[in-house]
């Protein structure tokens, strides 16, 4: 069985050295509904698409791929997926995030249908271009996903999160965007670029001040701190250059085990990273596959302190701090208590050591790295 644990450790070890490439390689999900668009030609009104997709669930690498498969005999990308929809697919691409998954709505199917089918499957980021403030259920579906079964998955949505305190909820509050191509865009309809952005983001950078270079307008408020502290992010206009005024979710009731530094999104991007990259680790090659014993407790935690270490040299982690995992006492009582156990007469090296069945209980403290964002300087005179 100790053959095994080698693996894990280099595992870790190569996840850590690529944690800022696979970072800026994120996947956005894409849930749009059924459209049916109307063109003019020879002056006779033609509708295109909408009705004659074959499936309900496709991935893109790249920009090229759409329309490659999506209808036989048809090479226009366009009549393929529509004029609207296709330009939401474009948008998210142009963040460059690794794949696009779109899951796209027959008439007869709802936003549950889309939602449905991304439960088993790994992205990063969803937009719904068209959702309506009554399909107010996916914020609570992300963040039950997040609590209940500690999926990763994070959402940009409209009009105020459409409800939800939660850090995997993008509350993107915008209206009137205006693009150099004289479209004209709502929250909702341009969230597929923001989910495009925050995907292919690296950790070297937050998306606070990020250039939306083909933006020439967005309607301002009146007090962009007001709102940024609500959990709202908001595009503003420096005289020059649209961009995204500061990089953060909707999470704003703070706790005591979950403070200030959870409503940054780049924050949470890197808990997400390490949640998924110990969680993956783990499962491909402990589980049913490796004992129990605290012999192997202990390379487990050395094989996590390895891949700690790897992110301090990547500016994740900061390089200052004890970033250390370790058996976690307190929950490994609990569990001994639970089974009539008096802890009080053991020592702890005792309640360490102690068999465990097959659940294994470890606590971690980490300090993840800011971006810089903030500058305060006097100058004297």
């Amino acid at each position: 069985m100790g053959l095994g644990l080698p693996k894990i450790e280099i595992n870790f070890k190569t996840q850590g050295v690529t944690a800022i490439e696979r970072s800026a390689k994120g996947i956005v999900a894409l849930i749009l509904k059924h459209h049916v668009d109307v063109k003019k030609e020879n002056s006779e009104e033609i509708k295109v698409k909408g009705d004659h997709i074959t499936g309900t669930s496709f991935e893109y690498k790249s920009i090229d791929e759409i329309g490659t498969y999506l209808v036989k005999d048809s090479t226009d990308k366009a009549d393929d997926w529509g004029v609207q929809n296709l330009k939401y697919i474009k948008q998210a691409f142009l963040g460059t995030p690794s794949k696009v998954i779109v899951e796209y709505l027959t008439t007869s199917e709802s936003i549950n249908d889309g939602l449905g089918r991304l439960k088993t499957k790994k992205w990063n980021y969803l937009a719904i271009p068209e959702i309506m403030r009554e399909e107010s259920t996916v914020a609570s579906w992300v963040s039950g996903e997040r609590t209940n079964n500690k999926k990763t998955f994070k959402v940009v949505l409209p009009n105020e999160g459409l409800g939800g305190n939660c850090e995997g909820i993008i509350n993107f509050c915008a209206s009137n965007i205006k693009t150099k191509d004289s479209d004209v865009f709502s929250g909702a309809e341009y969230a597929p670029r923001i989910a495009g952005i925050l995907a292919g983001l690296p950790f070297t950078r937050s998306a606070t001040y990020y250039d939306l270079g083909e933006v020439v307008s967005v309607d301002a408020f009146d007090d962009s701190n007001k709102e940024i502290n609500e959990g709202k992010l908001i595009l503003i206009n420096d005289g020059e250059k649209v961009k995204i005024a500061r990089g953060v979710n909707a999470y704003t009731q703070t706790t005591v085990t979950k403070g200030e530094s959870f409503k940054k999104i780049k924050i949470v991007d890197a808990v997400d990273l390490m949640t998924d990259d110990i969680r993956d680790t783990f499962n491909n090659y402990y589980v049913g596959k490796i004992t129990n014993s605290y012999d192997h407790k202990v390379l487990f935690l050395s094989a996590i302190n390895a891949y700690f270490k790897a992110l301090e040299k990547q500016e994740i982690l900061d390089p200052s701090y004890d970033n250390k995992a370790q058996i976690d006492i307190e929950a490994q009582k609990l569990y001994l208590q639970g089974k009539g156990l008096d802890v009080s007469t053991m020592k702890e090296q005792q309640i360490k050591e102690y068999n465990t069945g097959s659940q294994v209980f470890i606590s971690a403290k980490v300090k993840l790295l800011d971006a810089m964002e903030d500058l305060m300087m006097e100058i004297s005179m």
